[in-house]
């Protein structure tokens, strides 16, 4: 019953040009945009009575609010008109914020090497945090942390230097995946906060580890890229505290901790689907380039994880 975060308010006009298996031109888009604009209306005090009066979370910034309660009423109507199949939709997400090296200031020439590795599993059907998986990692280039680095992110030297390195936690994370059944029992997609863990923290680290670039890594979703064209906010804010704050939620646990920004970024993620979005993958890395991902293209899971070949 989640509905694609492509779709608009604006799009329940009857209006489409393309063909597609809604056809808008149903009464029960007219109902959909009547009932809108009543929404529209609506104070803040309104519709949080409103969405507690279908038990649904009023927590949240006033457009916020709006968008949780037009997505309901269409759902509803929707649902009346043609139920939905609620198998297509992946049954997992893979939460993944990487923790790197770094220095003061960023400087354009420094190397960044993963050394923080988890996941948070996502549940859809029950919008429930399932499973965690955290290794550290050890760093080849730059193996002695900045000052910065360790206040940053909260690991120590000692930390890094007993670690395994990057091939080695790669295959334990793929291992941890494949006892979950992950592309063949169950379908899932990789969920980021931005585009950089991929594109930029994995693509960099597999050279340095002289490793092809992992295939289930190839697609994921940009929480960030959603949120601002779901809820309708400009990009800068989507940063996660902002994000967590205009859902009406605060950060849990500690900043730059790769598994606690995994977890926060997962409870966005829950707040979306609870609030109607279909979390689709929008990017992939082709060639070791960033390419965007379509909002029409079919709904894909990614492949079973296997480890991949070393670079030659």
């Amino acid at each position: 019953g989640r509905q694609h975060c492509r779709i608009s308010d604006e799009e329940t006009n009857g209006k489409n040009s393309t063909a597609s298996p809604n056809d808008f031109s149903d009464p029960v888009y007219k109902e959909i945009a009547i009932t809108n604009g009543y929404i529209n209306r609506m104070t803040r005090d309104e519709l949080r009575s409103k969405l507690a009066e279908f038990k649904l979370e009023t927590r949240g910034v006033k457009d916020v609010l709006k968008k949780r309660l037009k997505n309901y009423y269409k759902k509803q109507k929707l649902m009346q008109k043609e139920p939905v199949n609620g198998d297509s939709y992946y049954d997992y997400i893979c939460v993944v914020d990487f923790e790197a090296t770094c220095e003061e200031g960023n400087p354009p020439e420094f190397i960044h090497e993963i050394i923080e590795f988890p996941i948070v599993l996502l549940n859809t059907r029950t919008l429930e945090i399932e499973d965690t998986f955290q290794q550290y990692v050890k760093p080849e280039v730059n193996p002695k942390l900045s000052n910065f680095c360790i206040s940053l992110t909260g690991i120590t030297q000692d930390i890094v230097d007993k670690a395994d390195t990057f091939p080695q936690v790669l295959q334990n994370v793929i291992e941890w995946m494949r006892q979950r059944e992950l592309g063949t029992k169950y379908s899932y997609s990789m969920l980021t906060d931005g585009s950089w863990d991929m594109s930029k923290f994995l693509n960099i680290q597999c050279r340095i580890s002289r490793i092809k670039y992992p295939s289930f890594a190839k697609k994921w979703i940009n929480i960030r890229k959603l949120y601002g064209n779901f809820y309708k906010v400009p990009r800068n804010q989507t940063k996660l505290t902002i994000m967590l704050e205009k859902l009406g939620m605060n950060y849990d646990g500690r900043p730059h901790s790769g598994l606690d920004d995994s977890k926060n970024i997962a409870r966005i993620a829950i707040r979306m689907l609870q609030d109607g979005c279909e979390l689709r993958v929008n990017e992939r890395m082709h060639a070791g380039q960033l390419m965007t991902v379509s909002s029409s293209a079919p709904l894909e899971g990614a492949p079973a994880p296997q480890m991949p070949r070393y670079r030659n």
